[in-house]
């Protein structure tokens, strides 16, 4: 039995076996679970596993296992169970026990409400949607940054040739696959967080695109009586019209007789919400990201060193908690106002700050080998920008370095912010290997910035962050 199909097993164990789990997803570095029975969930045991990064009780349990082995457990566990990835087990039961997993499902749904604000609720909803699309973010995001490496390279005349051209053009199409229909991937994912059926979901994010209008034949902005612009809203205006089209979906499956009910109710819900996406979404969501933009721009050019220092220390705990990718919406919107993000980049430097908290640790608590053992896998893809390994493996558990890590990532938010105009072209991973994405040749500032934030990371984390339990390796085995 292999590492993966070994932990797979025991994770499958300890949330309640295969009978308990409902469906499987997973990002970066997280797999999470969807149970029927959260009472059968053993967590004690499931952070003991060895390989368990870390454990996050949400409304999907988030088992953190690392970069690389994560879809291969994802993998092993929904072959285990049965239960296909990212899809609802529903096929082939009973009428019984269907009711039984529906009345679960409300009985969980009512005890997640009442622990969880309703502003919590809809952060992670927004960023439930976006989950799934992370490997296209990355892998999109980077194809476009080598792309747009060989064609500065192409401008400024250091190579040449019909056939570098060519690759170049190759590589924006493969990008702009991602890119370019994101609208209909977020409509998707977005009705299936939302209950409602993703293929008409997917349709009302491809009418936002306006596909066949041109400036001669136009729709009109019923406020401004200027032309309508494909993709005007962007995906917060996809989000909430397949958030519309859900209730009314619903709404109408349970009143619609059954016979006629796939013919009418996809045909009314398509026709009522594409009209008002068209005629009023699109134009109001406009007005929303056009503000949006305007204020994150505001906050970062004016407040500079300020708010790149709030930023770059306040973004850790976002990570920690699953939240951080509610920012991605609004880096897309920056993207397609402006050409590129300027906060992920000063968001980066939260990670930035955990690697040189964690080099500080090396250093500091040499004698620790547990310690040791662990840093040896979680620092090298926390340069390349993944941190939950690190934080849930190394800083927090053992407390202080988290915050000094922290501090480490606003000071180099603070750089970043104080140097300015450095921003990223697209959505992609942070630390080095956002690196191929940074816009406008602002390579040395983005360099400057995470050396920074390792520098940071480092000294608060070697004269504050540590105690004499964590530099014993008596107190923490070896």
């Amino acid at each position: 039995m292999s590492k993966e199909e070994r932990l797979a097993k025991d994770i499958t164990n300890a949330v309640g076996g295969i009978n308990n789990i409902d469906n499987i997803i997973h990002c970066m570095t997280r797999v999470r679970i969807k149970v029927h029975d959260d009472s059968k969930v053993k967590y004690e045991e499931l952070k003991a596993i060895d390989g368990v990064l870390g454990v996050v009780d949400d409304e999907r349990i988030q088992v953190v296992v690392g970069p690389g082995i994560v879809n291969k457990v994802t993998q092993h566990m929904a072959k285990q169970s049965g239960a296909p990835l990212g899809e609802e087990d529903s096929e082939n039961k009973s009428y019984k026990a269907q009711a039984e997993e529906h009345a679960r499902e409300n009985k969980q749904q009512f005890q997640s409400q009442r622990k969880q604000s309703k502003w919590n609720r809809i952060l992670k909803s927004i960023a439930n949607i976006f989950i799934p699309l992370i490997p296209a973010f990355i892998g999109a995001g980077l194809i476009g940054g080598i792309a747009a490496v060989l064609n500065n390279l192409l401008t400024a005349g250091m190579i040449s040739g019909e056939w570098i051209k060519q690759i170049v053009t190759v590589l924006g199409v493969i990008k702009d696959g991602m890119l370019f229909y994101l609208a209909i991937f977020t409509g998707i994912n977005a009705a299936k967080v939302f209950g409602a059926t993703p293929g008409l979901g997917g349709i009302i994010g491809g009418t936002t695109l306006l596909t066949g209008i041109t400036d001669k034949n136009p729709i009109m902005n019923v406020f401004t009586g200027e032309h309508l612009t494909a993709g005007q809203g962007g995906i917060i205006g996809v989000i909430f019209a397949v958030w519309l089209m859900s209730l009314i979906e619903k709404r109408l499956h349970k009143v619609i007789p059954n016979s006629v009910d796939i013919i009418i109710t996809p045909t009314i819900t398509l026709l009522l919400i594409g009209l008002l996406t068209i005629f009023i979404i699109m134009p109001l969501a406009g007005f929303v990201s056009d503000g949006l933009v305007y204020v994150i721009n505001w906050i970062i050019g004016v407040g500079g060193i300020f708010s790149g220092f709030i930023i770059g220390a306040f973004f850790l705990p976002l990570v920690m908690l699953g939240l951080h990718h509610i920012f991605t919406p609004i880096h897309i919107e920056l993207i397609n106002k402006t050409g590129s993000t300027y906060l992920l980049p000063i968001a980066a430097m939260s990670g930035a700050g955990q690697v040189g908290a964690a080099l500080a640790l090396w250093v500091r608590c040499g004698k620790n080998n547990k310690l040791r053992n662990t840093l040896k896998g979680a620092l090298p893809v926390g340069f390349l920008g993944i941190g939950e390994p690190l934080i849930y493996g190394v800083t927090l558990p053992l407390g202080r370095p988290f915050f000094t890590a922290c501090i480490g990532g606003g000071i180099g938010g603070a750089v970043i912010g104080g140097i300015g105009h450095i921003g990223a072209t697209a959505v992609g991973p942070s630390g080095i290997s956002l690196l191929p994405l940074i816009a406008n040749n602002m390579y040395l500032g983005y360099i400057v910035s995470l050396l920074s934030a390792y520098a940071g990371g480092f000294i608060f984390t070697y004269f504050f962050g540590t105690t004499k339990e964590m530099r014993n390796p008596n107190q923490m085995g070896d």
